[in-house]
């Protein structure tokens, strides 16, 4: 199922993105150390989905 897959990758760049505004932005750190949580999540599972060995 690559769709899944590609709105994974594009919903963790879109948060990576955030993490990079909020950090510019100087919001608090927990804030910011979520989002990149979330991002890296996001395309971990993304990638895993797209070589097959997360279905």
């Amino acid at each position: 199922m690559t769709g899944l897959s590609t709105i994974l990758i594009v919903v963790g760049l879109f948060l990576a993105g955030g993490v990079y505004s909020f950090s510019k932005q100087k919001l608090p750190t927990g804030v910011i150390m979520l989002l990149s949580l979330c991002s890296v999540l996001c395309l971990v599972a993304g990638g895993l989905r797209i070589q097959g060995i997360w279905e």
